[in-house]
């Protein structure tokens, strides 16, 4: 694995293999855990190379917001994405990717508007910026989210619509601790009681289905379920419809730590 930790490094490190390979792309921000190595391993089946990012984005966390605590482990991500068979990684600095007097964002404006885009203004801007940026550095044939991140999927999904950006989007499906918890590398500032305590939100998710499927209200089973446990701050149970399914997306407070979760109720 070759790791590049400037533009133009990344840049000549995949010359040689253009235009004849197929560039598979996964945007992270390192922790890298399993919900990872299953994006590496689905770009992996469809391409050539697979390519990865390391960059915790400031441009994407409000003031109030985790940026200074976020996991970092360079070395324990290295060593992730090398055995899980990424084949070059990059890794810039903040000043690499906004230089002095950097001044161009990306407002994907409807699909920002509500639910995480509510609860952190100015997320998406950049999310989608960075990711504008990333996809213009590598160039890759196909780019790899996971579902999890429902609403964010669906913003840059809409974005490469806009704006012809020469890429397909893979979303690839939650993967799941044995207690149901989606993995997340938030999950790592859980202590125990509150891991416990997060294990509602699978539950609620499930009872969700479970309401949708027998024709009642999707919304209020999984109030319900999350009602049962008082550790769990809910901040938003809704429906929502992106790309024309139909999802019940959760956000919910464990302690200090926000989680967001979601399930298909209707669609492939």
């Amino acid at each position: 694995m070759r790791v590049s930790r400037t533009i133009g490094e990344l840049r000549a490190a995949l010359a040689p293999f253009r235009p004849s390979s197929e560039v598979g792309f996964v945007p992270t921000m390192g922790a890298l855990h399993a919900g990872h190595v299953s994006l590496f391993a689905a770009a992996g089946d469809e391409c050539d190379l697979v390519v990865a990012s390391i960059f915790v984005n400031p441009a994407q966390f409000g003031p109030q917001e985790d940026l200074d605590r976020y996991p970092r482990d360079p070395e324990s991500d290295e060593r992730c994405a090398r055995e899980a068979g990424v084949d070059h990684l990059f890794v810039p600095s903040v000043h690499e990717i906004y230089p002095d007097g950097f001044q161009t964002w990306v407002d994907v404006e409807e699909l920002a508007k509500g639910l995480e885009g509510a609860a952190r203004p100015g997320h998406f801007r950049g999310v989608a910026t960075v990711c504008l940026k990333l996809f213009n550095v590598v160039q890759p044939s196909r780019v790899y989210f996971g579902q999890k991140d429902a609403q964010q999927a669906a913003v840059i999904e809409q974005m490469i619509r806009d704006l012809a950006v020469p890429v397909e989007l893979r979303v690839v499906p939650t993967v799941r601790d044995g207690d149901g918890l989606a993995l997340s590398s938030r999950n790592a500032y859980l202590s125990e009681p509150e891991r416990e305590a997060a294990g509602a939100i699978p539950s609620a998710l499930h009872a969700a289905e479970e309401a949708h499927r027998a024709g009642g209200d999707a919304v209020a089973a999984a109030r319900a379920a999350m009602a049962g446990e008082p550790r769990l701050d809910p901040e938003y149970v809704e429906l929502a419809r992106f790309d024309g399914r139909l999802f019940l997306v959760v956000a919910a407070r464990v302690g200090t730590t926000r989680l967001i979760d979601n399930v298909v109720l209707e669609g492939e």
